[in-house]
């Protein structure tokens, strides 16, 4: 058993957002999962995350503030609660049985693309494993995070730059890109990541089209070159249903940015402005080309260069 845990013993950290620079769907494996090749860059933006370590006949806690309590789904179907229990029963034989309560200040807008559940999920094991130093291996911590979400092995690497590919345990971390500042949007749309999936194949096979085969890859170490490259496969095939999209990338190309892209498979869209951001943004802009659309909350933010640039800001709320 770990000599250094010990009932009341806490842990907290940062979360991160993530956004993809370029994500490219490949093609479907016969048990469901999809391919991907993405560029994925870590984003100030990010959830505060605490664990404490109680008796084990108190189970497994979690409680979440800066959301409606309902809105992440049940308890039991979270992805910090699901990978906190892997953890603790896969440790078990070398740390005992334990309780864990868990608090999580979200701030990272849910269903917005920007891997928040899986960064959440990932603080978890780091968390985890800092408690019980030397209770699982690093590779079985990896393995365990695989397993819980496409997006954890990223949040798990460290690093705030990475190729991504395969069904994203594959990691290739980069040198960092210099900071840019970034305009994050989110609609009160919401898109769930299988219906988003749906679209593509129902535009690709509509279209005529096959899944899409690698590329030769490389050259990213500026962003003029990320700008060359940035494009989400999921965009043309959400646009039927997603009206607000190209009035979310107006609004940002207007404000200045030097180009957009959506993140993930959606609904938030991101702005760089390596210039900076302009005070005030000019929603007049918005209010014009979707009159009567309620505007979509905002939140300003930069790329990360390290892990030291990682902060908890709220959202300016709509037109804030």
């Amino acid at each position: 058993m770990t000599a250094t845990a010990e009932v009341g013993a806490a842990w907290q950290g940062l979360a991160p957002a993530k956004t993809n620079l370029f994500l490219r769907i490949l093609a479907r494996e016969e048990g469901g999962y999809h391919q991907i090749e993405s560029l994925f860059q870590a984003l100030s933006l990010a959830d505060a995350v605490r664990l404490e370590l109680t008796p084990a006949e108190e189970g497994i806690t979690l409680e979440v503030s800066g959301v409606p309590a309902d809105s992440l789904g049940p308890l039991n179907e979270n992805l910090m609660v699901r990978v906190a229990r892997s953890f603790l029963e896969s440790a078990a034989p070398r740390v005992g049985a334990w309780g864990l309560r868990m608090t999580l200040d979200k701030v990272i807008p849910h269903g917005a693309g920007l891997g928040g559940g899986s960064s959440d999920a990932a603080t978890v094991l780091l968390g985890l494993a800092a408690l019980f130093p030397g209770a699982l291996e690093p590779q079985a911590l990896l393995t365990l995070g695989a397993r819980t979400g496409s997006d954890v092995p990223f949040f798990l690497a460290g690093g705030p730059l990475a190729l991504v590919w395969g069904r994203g345990g594959r990691v290739l971390p980069l040198p960092p890109l210099p900071r840019c500042p970034v305009v994050i949007l989110q609609p009160a749309r919401r898109i769930s990541t299988p219906m988003a999936y749906a679209r593509l194949a129902e535009h690709r096979q509509a279209a005529g089209l096959v899944d899409a085969g690698p590329r030769r890859l490389g050259g990213w170490s500026s962003w003029d070159a990320i700008a060359q490259e940035a494009a989400n496969d999921f965009e043309v095939a959400l646009a039927p249903i997603y009206p607000e999209l190209p009035h979310l990338h107006t609004l940002l190309r207007e404000a200045g940015a030097c180009w957009s892209l959506m993140s993930g498979s959606g609904s938030a869209v991101i702005g760089f402005f390596p210039g900076g951001v302009p005070d005030p943004f000019p929603w007049e802009v918005w209010d014009m080309q979707a009159p009567g659309t309620p505007r979509p909350d905002l939140y300003v933010a930069h790329t990360q260069t390290g892990v030291e640039s990682t902060t908890n800001p709220r959202s300016g709320g709509p037109g804030g």
